[in-house]
């Protein structure tokens, strides 16, 4: 094995008195204070790729073994390596042996269509890609340098028998690119720093208090911002971390159970699926009064907050960010001067989007859209300079995202600007009457949208998705609504639907809803 760094000896006079960030110093880290510690936990039924339990020690063995076999395949600094996987232990390992060698690690969204797919290995100019073995349809018509099957193809991770190329690091080289959802449009690669991802990894940490006590579940996919955002912060402190597959609510409780599991980040839906499981539970809930829920990807209904809290006694966290920000930019957690409120008062303060982190600067324009400055922005879209200066104005990101910044500094997200539905001249907040009509007990989903009216422009439609075994109608759920909010802001037509479209995430995708009312109307907004 290596010999590991000796951590109290980084300031000694000959090294330069600036260290540059760089994901190498979590894995190093964790290696050097933490070796023995079980780091990585594989689900135990999973296929030929789980690799049951490593030590940090094992996982930095086989990142610097993984960075080896790239060097000997000539593989250079700064080329792109593909990784199109279910959530593993050799997925989490990826993070240390690509990007900790100087390669740009590209995780794909192993939802995607092969079209999809082939367009993002395609256009990231990808030399290597890697596939869970259940996925190597999705990819068999790709043209690519190099191809490894995780799990059935052992020399990705075999000792080469010579150790691999010192990289110097660099913090303002792109260490990921990682594609956007498509929740509004075509993917975009957001390049994102060492200094990116090293500064998101130690203020979350700060924010959620994260220590090594703590055991980590990894319940979202890991190639999506929210999924491979906590690998670094966890392994830097020593935190064992449970990798789960895929969302299932009963296995999530289960392995709350048996691992101990104190943190875990989830969408509403994944909370939504937790909280379903809980219902048919035997005995207590696990992990009451020790689990800290971090909820992200969407704005969650505060039905869910308050059931969170009370139904599972799971603290409940917010943070609000994207892809190009790391993602982390503001975060509402349960401050003392809330104890005393009741749990659906504590709930209205939680589901805003939060204060802004540490070392990150927010405001809005004039058209209420958040502009954010920070050292987790991205460094710009991959090959697309065009987008790049549309989202980087003077030195402040543009999210996209409309907001209201309280005078207590918490961030109130309104809507996606694009979701404003203008109906008769007024606008709406898409979000605003989804939290109304999540109130009503028979509703499990909804998605608002905007319908083309010839009256009114644009008209509110709602697309709902009902609770197991309960029953309403068009005419009860638009009375709720008016009953709730201004007469306007009521959906005018209802439509049931047994599921709606969602990015893997949770987060809900309306471009997809809206299509087909807009079809023939060469936009979906009027």
């Amino acid at each position: 094995m290596p010999q590991l760094p000796h951590l109290c000896q980084v300031m000694r006079w000959e090294l330069p008195v600036i260290v540059p960030f760089s994901v190498t110093d979590f894995i190093e880290r964790a290696a050097a204070v933490y070796g023995e510690r079980v780091g990585f936990i594989d689900e135990p039924d999973q296929p030929a790729e789980s690799l049951g339990s490593l030590t940090y020690a094992e996982a930095y063995e086989l990142s610097r073994r993984q960075a080896a076999r790239l060097d000997e395949l000539g593989i250079e600094v700064g080329d792109r390596v593909a990784v199109l996987s279910h959530n593993s232990s050799r997925l989490l390992t990826s993070f240390f042996g690509v990007c900790g060698s100087g390669r740009v690690l590209v995780p794909i969204n192993f939802r995607l269509r092969p079209d999809e797919i082939a367009y993002i290995v395609a256009h990231s100019g990808a030399r290597v890609l890697y596939v869970d073995p259940e996925l190597v349809e999705s990819v068999s018509q790709i043209d690519v340098e190099h191809r490894f099957v995780l799990g059935e193809d052992a020399s990705m991770f075999a000792d080469v028998g010579v150790e691999p190329r010192e990289w110097e690091p660099d913090e303002n080289a792109t260490a990921t690119i990682n594609y956007t959802s498509g929740t509004t449009a075509r993917p975009k690669g957001v390049q994102l720093t060492h200094r990116n991802l090293w500064t998101n990894a130690v203020t979350f940490a700060l924010h959620a208090g994260v220590t090594d006590r703590d055991v980590y579940l990894h319940t979202l996919p890991m190639f999506h911002a929210n999924g491979w955002g906590m690998p670094f912060a966890m392994t830097g402190l020593g935190v064992p971390q449970v990798v789960l597959r895929k969302v299932d609510g009963a296995e999530i409780l289960r392995r709350v159970e048996q691992h101990g599991v104190t943190v875990m980040c989830a969408a509403p839906a994944v909370a939504a699926a937790v909280l379903d499981a809980a219902a048919d539970w035997e005995g207590e809930i696990p992990g009451r009064d020790r689990v800290r829920i971090i909820m992200a990807g969407a704005p969650p209904p505060t039905k869910t907050v308050v059931r969170v809290q009370e139904e599972l006694g799971w603290e409940f966290v917010q943070i609000y960010g994207l892809t190009e920000t790391s993602p982390l930019l503001t975060v509402n957690r349960s401050r003392a001067e809330w104890d005393d409120l009741s749990a659906e008062d504590r709930a209205a303060k939680l589901v805003r989007a939060g204060a802004p982190a540490i070392g990150v600067r927010l405001r809005t324009d004039e058209q209420d859209e958040v502009l954010a400055r920070s050292n987790v922005i991205l460094e710009g879209y991959w090959e697309r300079p065009d987008e790049t200066g549309k989202a980087l104005v003077d030195g402040w990101f543009r999210t996209g995202d409309g907001g209201v910044i309280g005078d207590d500094g918490y961030l109130t997200i309104s809507d996606r600007k694009k979701d404003v539905i203008i109906t008769g001249g007024e606008n709406v907040s898409s979000i605003e009457v989804e939290d109304v009509l999540f109130s009503h007990p028979a509703v499990a989903e909804v998605a608002v949208i905007g319908v083309p009216s010839e009256k009114w422009g644009e008209t509110i439609k709602a697309l709902v998705v009902l609770a197991d075994g309960a029953s309403t109608d068009e005419a009860e759920l638009i009375a709720w609504c008016k009953d709730k909010a201004a007469g306007y802001k009521a959906p005018t037509s209802i439509e049931f639907r047994e599921e709606l479209a969602r990015t893997a995430t949770g987060k809900l995708q309306k471009f997809k809803l809206r299509q087909p009312y807009w079809e023939g109307q060469g936009r979906q907004v009027n």
